[in-house]
């Protein structure tokens, strides 16, 4: 636990000295997010703060990590480095979408190559598949989550924090560092991004933030458990952008529009605004159902298969509710 504390505090004041320094930088080379009708922010908006949590996440380690299986945290880390540098490319010079989600499969390929990936299955190659799929699905989940002052990073620092909560329960050393890491440079960037926000992450914060969740779920193994309920864990512990982005996309596929590439005011966090919640309430909303969903992912890491099942259909019954009551009911009430 002082070694967790140790990596928490440094990547937390790294993240706080960090940020201001590369707001400066982001003016200086461009890498600004102008307002228009689309986008909740009414100013020009520095869009480098993934460059400070990368900065403290990485030195942070470094300095006080102890590294095994070698090969595993290299490729987490070359893999987090790939899409933090393409998300870094596309804040200043842009990015094609299918360029982004070639590199990252990539990135979810060096992890499933390197033993970081999901075994639920008996062939190799679909637990592979449902590797890649995962780590691209969650990376760019809490990419479309970073819409509101606050939300990503908020979301994230709750995640991870659940994340070091069970890592120490189970006693995985590298999972607790990773989360622990996490945190503190989640944490230190959200003093300058929550509501009012002075910088945003970025794709390069965002998309960087996504893939270490969706390796840290990945790696999290409860041995004292059955694995037919344990895999629900990470999923209720990431539920709240699994489900954004859901939504998004039945949303926008209902419109007929790109669903990855169209922006557009139909997030749950928007979604709670137009029903009379200011954007910080709204927020503060979505975090509250983040710790949620992570206790329920703490009770079901001790459940029996019938617990563990009652609560995950419960969470997917409230998830399929929200979607009909938000997307199909909301829209035909705008609509009459």
């Amino acid at each position: 636990m002082l070694v967790y504390m140790l990596i928490f505090l440094s990547a937390l004041l790294l993240a706080v000295g960090a940020t201001p320094l590369a707001k400066r930088l982001a003016v200086r080379v461009g890498a600004v997010d102008q307002p228009s009708p689309r986008k909740v922010h009414k100013v020009p908006m520095p869009r480098m703060g993934g460059v400070a949590i990368y900065l403290a996440f990485m030195a942070a380690l470094v300095a006080f990590g102890e590294w095994f299986p070698i090969a595993q945290v290299v490729s987490i880390f070359i893999g987090a480095t790939l899409v933090s540098f393409l998300g870094l490319w596309d804040d200043r010079w842009g990015v094609g979408p299918l360029w982004k989600l070639l590199g990252q499969i990539g990135a979810a390929l060096i992890l499933a190559f390197s033993g970081v990936r999901i075994g639920l299955f008996p062939y190799a190659w679909l637990n592979v598949a449902v590797t890649v799929f995962w780590v691209v699905y969650i990376t760019n989940a809490m990419n479309l989550l970073d819409n509101m002052d606050g939300l990503s990073g908020g979301v994230a620092a709750v995640a991870s924090a659940y994340f070091l909560l069970l890592a120490a329960m189970s006693g995985q050393y590298l999972v607790g560092a990773l989360a622990a890491a996490l945190l503190g440079a989640s944490l230190g960037f959200l003093v300058y991004n929550y509501n009012p926000a002075s910088i945003f992450m970025g794709d390069s914060g965002a998309l960087f933030i996504g893939f270490l969740l969706a390796a840290l779920g990945i790696k999290l193994r409860f041995p004292q458990n059955y694995v037919i309920v344990t895999w629900m864990v990470p999923v209720l512990v990431l539920g709240l952008p699994i489900f954004d982005t859901a939504l998004v996309v039945v949303s926008r596929l209902r419109r007929g529009v790109n669903p990855l590439t169209t922006p557009g005011k139909d997030h749950i966090s928007h979604r709670l605004v137009e029903r009379g919640l200011t954007p910080r309430e709204a927020v503060l909303t979505l975090y509250l159902v983040g710790c949620g969903l992570g206790m329920l992912a703490v009770f079901v890491t001790q459940a029996s298969i019938a617990e563990g099942y009652a609560v995950g259909g419960a969470a997917a019954l409230v998830a399929l509710y929200a979607l009909w009551k938000y997307e199909f009911k909301g829209r035909q009430a705008a609509r009459g």
